[in-house]
Order: C-alpha cells, then sequence, then structure tokens
C-alpha cells in the first residue's frame, strides 16, 4: 500500500469553516463532495492523478502539490495564518461537565 499521508496538510475555506486536507483520501473527499457544475479539465486531471496515487503508480507528494494548485485555481485554497490555532495555555479540563 503506497504511503498516502502528505508531509504537511493543506487548508481548504468551505462557508463556515476550515477544511484540513492531510492525505490521499481527504483529496478523494473532497473531489467527491466538489459541485458538479464546478467540475471541469481540472477536476478530471486530479481525480485521474488521484486514483493513480492509490495505485501506487504516482508520487503522494505530486498529488498535494496538485490540489494545492486546483484549489488556489478555485479560490478555496485557505492561507495557513487564517486558521486559527488551539490556543497553547489550554488545559485537559472536561468541557462536557
Amino acid at each position: 500500500m503506497a504511503k498516502t499521508l502528505f508531509d504537511r496538510p493543506l487548508f481548504v475555506k468551505k462557508s463556515r469553516y476550515i477544511q484540513e486536507l492531510a492525505s490521499l483520501e481527504d483529496v478523494f473527499n473532497l473531489l467527491e463532495e466538489w459541485p458538479m457544475d464546478k467540475r471541469d479539465v481540472l477536476y478530471d486531471v486530479l481525480v485521474k492523478a488521484c486514483r493513480m496515487a492509490a495505485q501506487g503508480i504516482f508520487p503522494v507528494s505530486a498529488i498535494r502539490e496538485n490540489a494545492r494548485r486546483f484549489l488556489t485555481k478555485a479560490g478555496t485554497l485557505a492561507n495557513i495564518q487564517e486558521v486559527p490555532l488551539l490556543a497553547s495555555g489550554i488545559n485537559d479540563r472536561n468541557l462536557g461537565s
């Protein structure tokens, strides 16, 4: 089985949240959810490349770069500075009780 994790994640702007893409599977999930009216040649190329990567024919690092380019062109790539990070001083409290 091919290595499917990226060396560092990508972040996608959604309408109400930021989605992390950290693996080939995450890219597959994103592509499944991609609106039909926005699917174009670039979408088809990325799907084909993902399938090849799943078979071990295409490098996963190239999938990350192709996904980055795809998301940039679509205007949905989130800048890492836009992603809120957890506060470093949070202790282990049970928030449920």
